[in-house]
């Protein structure tokens, strides 16, 4: 075996052992923007270690910092399985996905980053309920609910959402908001989403949820 080629075999070895030992790290952590192939940075060092968790979805295990085509097919293979669109790119709505999964979180502040929706919640009567949620910047909000699951498609920097109602803030640029939906049905599950854009026209959106009305 020639030197070269000893050379390339440890340094895959080398990378896979990264793949090993980080995933850990992963959980703790967050993406604060949307990647795609092409893009290098830490944060692509951060996707490949939380897809690597599962051999299945990732099975070379690479961690590199790079996001080639073995990160886009993970990415695909991820977002399968999730029942997403498998588009092999991680959008707002794969964002969501990924970071709820780590159970990440922290501010966001930029013209390339989105902003980081917490503290989501939900008060109910029987005919209405009003959604609650903090952003890391300011930013203006749509929901999106529907009597039956959301049916999303993600592309780039935007979510679409198919036969779905919705309801818009008030169109000012907020840290904190709030949405009344009214004339809703007693004693009925809802499914929704919250949809924010921020000053810069970056785009988040959270996890599908469902809340029940009162009886």
């Amino acid at each position: 075996m020639n030197f070269t080629k000893r050379a390339a075999i440890a340094a895959t070895c080398a990378l896979s052992l990264v793949a090993i030992i980080t995933p850990s790290l992963a959980s703790a952590a967050s993406l604060t923007r949307q990647l795609q192939l092409g893009m290098k940075g830490a944060d692509v060092s951060t996707l490949q270690s939380f897809l690597a968790v599962d051999n299945t979805i990732y099975p070379q295990g690479l961690v590199t910092g790079y996001f080639g085509g073995l990160t886009k097919s993970a990415v695909s293979n991820f977002q399968s399985r999730n029942n997403l669109a498998t588009v092999g790119r991680v959008g707002p709505q794969t964002l969501a996905v990924i970071n709820a999964q780590m159970a990440g979180g922290g501010a966001v502040f930029g013209d390339i980053d989105a902003a980081t929706i917490t503290n989501l919640s939900v008060s109910r009567s029987n005919t209405s309920a009003s959604i609650f949620w903090n952003t890391s910047e300011e930013t203006r909000g749509v929901v999106y609910y529907s009597t039956s699951p959301l049916n999303e498609t993600e592309y780039e920097n935007t979510v679409t959402v198919v036969g779905a109602m919705t309801a818009m803030t008030d169109g000012a640029y907020r840290t904190s908001q709030n949405i009344m939906l009214s004339n809703l049905q007693s004693n009925t599950n809802y499914y929704y989403l919250v949809h924010t854009t921020d000053q810069a026209g970056n785009v988040s959106v959270s996890v599908p949820l469902m809340f029940t009305t009162a009886f």
